[in-house]
């Protein structure tokens, strides 16, 4: 009943402080009036709507100033009424771009998995290994991952497949120390347990250490999904093609801003939809002693 009411008081605090907020932002953009007039296109505005697939009759429109709540509100329900349509390779709908940047990063983490987890057994398991890889793990740890990003278009030849490679580069790190740090960390009592039944190395991996070191392997995973996020929007607004961060850049050479803040929201909120996800994944694997 307790946490009942805490979390009841969080919502209403939540909702009170979002109330506030969106006042703050009408207040600051014009009062309680309607949304200003769209300035018109200029004609170049007008024929680079044209190349880039956009209807320029279906009102793709230079702002005249920042808009208020109800301009994005209302470009808000255009796009989640019909988030699947595709008009061209400029013009898709927001569910599409949103699929294309999940399965990036799906793909670069999925695979930033497959070398972490066991290159981080391995460091955690063996205090030579773990010697022997820190000074790399050192160096390589703090680059930025668009750093990657040239080096990744000149060997790759593709801009896809790129985008992918830097989100590998920025997820491996965080599974890999805490994957490392969480097996290193495992009670030696239970090792030496092990050790007296003489259970084979793989056994004892998968049945004891496993088990022990999962909430720590599962906050580098949260913590690499995280960071996989954010780099994709940047990544994708470099290399272009169909994506949440192309998307952004595509609405802003546009200059609508209506589209701009709309597409802010949605990362945030499919950001907080992944990391929910992960802490549930957390929650189900952590012991209590």
């Amino acid at each position: 009943m307790k946490a009942l009411n805490l979390n009841l008081r969080a919502a209403l605090v939540s909702l009170l402080l979002l109330v506030v907020f969106v006042g703050a932002w009408q207040i600051g953009t014009g009062g309680g009036g309607a949304p200003s007039a769209a300035a018109p296109l200029t004609p170049e505005e007008l024929e680079y709507a044209k190349l880039m697939g956009k209807d320029p009759g279906a009102a793709v429109v230079k702002s005249d100033g920042f808009p208020p709540p109800l301009a994005v509100a209302e470009a808000s329900w255009k796009h989640l009424s019909d988030p699947f349509y595709d008009k061209g390779p400029n013009d898709k709908g927001i569910g599409i771009q949103i699929a294309h940047s999940l399965a990036r990063v799906g793909l670069g983490f999925a695979l930033a998995m497959l070398v972490a987890i066991p290159l981080g057994f391995l460091i955690g398991m063996s205090p030579l290994m773990s010697k022997a890889f820190d000074p790399f793990v050192q160096v390589l740890k703090p680059i930025s991952p668009l750093a990657w990003m040239p080096l990744a278009l000149y060997t790759l030849k593709d801009s896809n497949v790129s985008g992918i490679f830097v989100i590998f580069i920025c997820s491996v790190w965080p599974m890999l120390i805490n994957t490392a740090f969480g097996v290193a960390s495992v009670k030696r009592d239970w090792l030496n347990v092990a050790a007296t039944l003489e259970v084979n190395p793989l056994r004892k991996a998968f049945l004891v250490v496993l088990p022990a070191a999962a909430p720590t392997i599962l906050t580098g995973m949260r913590i690499s999904m995280g960071i996989a996020w954010l780099v994709i929007v940047a990544a994708e607004m470099l290399v272009g093609g169909t994506g949440i961060g192309y998307f952004v850049w595509n609405e802003w050479n546009n200059l609508s801003l209506t589209n701009v803040i709309f597409a802010v929201l949605v990362i945030g909120v499919v950001g907080m939809l992944l990391d929910l996800m992960f802490a549930q994944l957390q929650k189900a694997v952590t012991y209590v002693e």
